[in-house]
């Protein structure tokens, strides 16, 4: 079980890697809009809409291996001076509340993208792309942060020293 926690990670930590260098092309987008608006007076439609698209995933594939790296705003009172089972069951707490919290924003979320890829929802701007590619990512890191709640559990009952 233990190895499978840590492919787990191992999948969010490679997510994370890859989604960090989409702000890169967020700056880009947001750098040529304000060349094209600015000094060549011809403002785009689509560069500011694609880097709110792009946003979208740099941001939620972000927090399953945020959640790992304990890096979400936490209230630690308690758990700070917390040692041995206590520290692990206050561990298991909160991973049992992000994976809930997971769990309805999977719940919510499916819906949302299965109607807007039947629809062919677009944004409704001039540029007017398709929206549901960007909301499934909603999903996606809803299962990626469940998946990554159910690892750090099972490291935690399986390596309670290093809670």
């Amino acid at each position: 079980m233990i190895s499978l926690a840590r492919c787990i990670t191992a999948l969010n930590r490679g997510l994370f890697a890859l989604a960090k260098w989409l702000i890169y092309a967020i700056v880009l987008l947001m750098l040529w809009e304000v060349l094209s608006r600015y000094v060549f007076s011809a403002p785009t439609s689509w560069a500011p809409e694609l880097a709110t698209l792009i946003f979208g995933p740099f941001f939620l594939l972000g927090g399953p291996y945020l959640l790992h790296l304990g890096g979400h705003v936490a209230v630690d009172v308690a758990s700070a001076h917390a040692t041995g089972r206590l520290a692990v069951a206050l561990k298991l707490a909160g991973l049992f509340l992000a994976a809930v919290f997971g769990a309805i924003l999977l719940w919510f979320s499916v819906p949302l993208v299965m109607q807007s890829f039947s629809y062919g929802e677009t944004s409704y701007s001039a540029w007017n792309p398709i929206v549901w590619p960007a909301k499934a990512f909603l999903p996606l890191s809803a299962i990626l942060l469940i998946l990554q709640a159910f690892a750090d559990a099972i490291t935690a009952i399986a390596e309670p020293e290093n809670v």
